[in-house]
């Protein structure tokens, strides 16, 4: 579980229970015509936005910000360094026993790719082309949440204005001005709320996740054509401890130590 987003969402509700109770009447926030007004003429701008397939492809993605699958960089740089020591043993075609075993579907067609001896160009443009489009997918998903954002504050102000209108036609009653100015300034705060507590931080941690992805599968690529190339297994660690961040290579270079260690003691 990404436990930032479940922290994220509790204390923004905590914070705006808190403003709610804090000298008012929490009731005051509440209107069901607002909602429909603010929600659900955003929620239709965005779909008139994007077709069908786009929303389901969205809604299919949304999971992964609650259940984050953790795909260690670390444990990918070790099994690409085990599987090049491999091939200089035992040759390339050694690799095709291993394929099973991985459960990186990005990472088993590169090594499809190599065991049936396709040309290195030819293996890079197929699986960059494969990134390409997954990178589109990953936009879609990301500009749906950010049509989201621009929508809901939009029609906040629709309903707010729909709001004045009414009271416009109440000024004869003074007693239901101040209900009236109330419930037209309740549209705006469900569209600033669905949009900055909601959306954007949606539309930001889609993209972060897209981004370490993408990096990871490119890392993926360069490992897989160090291997066919049959490059030293060192140098390739070393090449593809470039995609880590300085303290990630830090945290990557104790994994290794504490697993030498593991091993001697075993021996």
């Amino acid at each position: 579980m990404d436990l930032a987003t479940l922290i994220g969402i509790l204390f923004g509700a905590a914070c705006l229970i808190w403003g709610m109770y804090d000298g008012g009447d929490p009731s005051s926030f509440w209107s069901l015509s607002s909602l429909a007004v603010t929600f659900g003429g955003g929620v239709a701008s965005s779909i008139i936005a994007f077709t069908l397939e786009d929303i389901k492809n969205v809604f299919r993605a949304l999971p992964k910000l609650i259940k984050r699958e953790n795909q260690s960089p670390y444990h990918i740089i070790q099994m690409l360094v085990e599987m090049s020591q491999k091939a200089r043993r035992e040759g390339l075609l050694a690799l095709e026993s291993n394929q099973e075993e991985i459960e990186d579907n990005y990472l088993r067609k590169a090594l499809e790719l190599v065991v049936d001896g396709v040309e290195p160009e030819i293996i890079r443009d197929s699986m960059q082309l494969e990134l390409d489009n997954m990178s589109i997918r990953h936009g879609k998903g990301i500009a749906f949440f950010k049509t989201l954002a621009a929508e809901f504050p939009a029609w906040g102000m629709i309903g707010t204005m729909l709001g004045l209108i009414n009271l416009l036609k109440s000024l004869d009653d003074p007693s239901k001005i101040g209900a009236a100015m109330s419930l037209a300034l309740v549209t705006t705060f469900y569209g600033s709320v669905l949009a900055n507590w909601i959306c954007l931080p949606i539309a930001t941690k889609l993209e972060e996740l897209s981004t370490e992805e993408i990096r990871i599968k490119e890392m993926i690529i360069e490992g897989v054509l160090s291997i066919q190339s049959g490059e030293n297994p060192r140098i390739m660690e070393h090449r593809l401890k470039t995609f880590l961040s300085p303290e990630q290579r830090k945290d990557y270079e104790r994994l290794i130590a504490g697993n030498e260690a593991n091993a001697n003691r075993v021996q």
